[in-house]
């Protein structure tokens, strides 16, 4: 079956949804260990969390780039998720869905989410032709991310470095067996209706 041009692809259950995020051992292990973000999280800056753990190994290089060598897998809550995206706002504008750029820079300033749709990655972190949700939370979507959606945070670096040695190793099929298991998230179309850009 052929991918959708853009969607979401996220491993979830019932009530909760996975997305990734990088930080350095600062942040990201009191985060593990005391399962929040820790004071020194800044909850008034922009923060991105990705639905897809390969787009998220591209970004934090497998966990190896300075300042993201923690990869978080945060469960956090469906209906928190489901609301950052009602209250989205597309990051660039894009002509049909927006009436005209003055509209869309007003609503970008006030959304306290928006969405970029970035090249999903194969397993050697090369572009693929379909696209992947990214989903940056500010204002009261990052407090609320922080204190009130997030359910559990996991220290996935482990992970991300036996996957990389596999693929390093060219073992491509051991590789991918480990990878988490991802599906088409069920979002209704009226949830993305205004964010297909």
């Amino acid at each position: 079956m052929e991918e959708p041009r853009r969607g979401i692809r996220a491993a979830y259950a019932e009530s909760t949804i996975t997305v990734y995020q990088a930080y350095s051992p600062l942040i990201g292990l009191p985060a593990v260990s005391e399962g929040r973000f820790p004071a020194a999280w800044k909850r008034d800056r922009m923060t991105w969390i990705k639905p897809s753990f390969l787009w998220m190994m591209y970004r934090c290089g497998w966990g190896t780039k300075a300042g993201q060598e923690t990869v978080l897998a945060v469960e956090m809550s469906r209906e928190g998720f489901e609301w950052a995206l009602r209250h989205a706002c597309l990051s660039s504008y894009v002509r049909g869905v927006h009436p005209d750029r003055v509209t869309w820079q007003r609503q970008l300033k006030r959304a306290p989410a928006r969405i970029q749709w970035d090249p999903e990655r194969d397993l050697r972190l090369r572009a693929l032709p379909h696209r992947s949700l990214q989903l940056g939370l500010a204002h009261e979507a990052a407090r609320r991310y922080a204190d009130e959606w997030t359910v559990a945070i996991r220290d996935v670096t482990p992970l991300a470095h036996e996957i990389h040695a596999l693929v390093s190793a060219g073992d491509l099929d051991s590789a991918a067996r480990l990878l988490p298991q991802e599906h088409p998230y069920p979002a209704e179309d009226e949830l993305l209706a205004h964010l297909r850009g």
